[in-house]
């Protein structure tokens, strides 16, 4: 066990876990630039006060994962001490946020090196910087959580193995499913064309805002294509990048991209 200090980076949209319940995939910088990636984290089954965004720093006491080998994987020891410790705003054109990403951090620009390292697992987390980006589609995707997984999980939930408290397994409901998958169509600095999955939570927050705020499912996809494509691809647009556990070894190309980076353009030979 040891201590950390880490820049939360990334969310992802919460998905079910036979063993941990409803999790969300964590991920962010130390100060070196390096990568961590905290899972399981049960997000929303956290306090008001111990809920953080993206942007935050985070001090924790982490112990490496001895189920997942990908390199970054840690688990935090208590989830009740990730509590925000100070927040990286956007001030000066996001100077702050583009020293450490862009600075500290490396930035990959060929998708083929990113594939390579994963399958040598050297690496399942990584900042790309794609060359064109060609296009924002979605899928249509099973509206319900698989039944196996779901009625396992609120089983073991019964039983009182996902829940410390006795309140939060009487009023937890797991998040509502996403009917749609949304994918970024892109080339790299070779010419390489490729489409890989978003799975940012701030994708699927936007598509439920919308319906909910009484949009038909057509014009609340047409309003996350605006955000994500029409608006981020003016900016300088990089991806966050990352591996499933699932496929790390096996997919041929085993990268899904878990948040964006919508930096606004800085002026030449103002970069940092």
């Amino acid at each position: 066990m040891f201590r950390e200090r880490i820049l939360i980076t990334v969310k992802t949209y919460p998905t079910l876990s036979r063993k941990y319940g409803e999790t969300v995939c964590t991920a962010g910088l130390r100060p070196d630039g390096s990568w961590v990636r905290l899972y399981p984290v049960p997000f929303r089954r956290l306090e008001d006060g111990e809920q953080y965004r993206k942007f935050d720093w985070l001090e924790c006491d982490v112990t490496r994962s001895t189920k997942d080998p990908r390199p970054e994987t840690y688990h935090p020891t208590d989830v009740h001490q990730l509590v925000p410790a100070g927040h990286m705003d956007t001030a000066h054109n996001w100077r702050e946020r583009r020293q450490l990403v862009l600075g500290k951090g490396k930035v990959y620009t060929r998708l083929q090196t990113l594939i390579d390292g994963a399958k040598a697992n050297q690496m399942s987390l990584a900042i790309f910087k794609p060359t064109r980006i060609t296009d924002f589609i979605w899928e249509e995707e099973d509206r319900d959580w698989d039944g196996k997984k779901l009625a396992e999980m609120r089983n073991r939930a019964n039983q009182g193995e996902m829940f410390a408290e006795e309140s939060w397994r009487q009023t937890f409901d797991v998040i509502r499913k996403l009917p749609f998958s949304f994918s970024y169509r892109f080339e790299d600095d070779a010419g390489k064309s490729s489409e890989l999955q978003v799975l940012d939570w701030e994708a699927g927050a936007l598509f439920w805002k919308c319906v909910w705020g009484g949009d038909t499912e057509k014009a609340a996809l047409a309003k996350v294509r605006q955000k994500y494509f029409d608006d981020f691809t003016k900016k300088d647009l990089h991806f966050f990048l990352g591996t499933t556990q699932e496929f790390h070894f096996r997919a041929p190309n085993p990268w899904v991209i878990i948040g964006v980076f919508p930096i606004p353009h800085e002026p030449q030979g103002e970069l940092f």
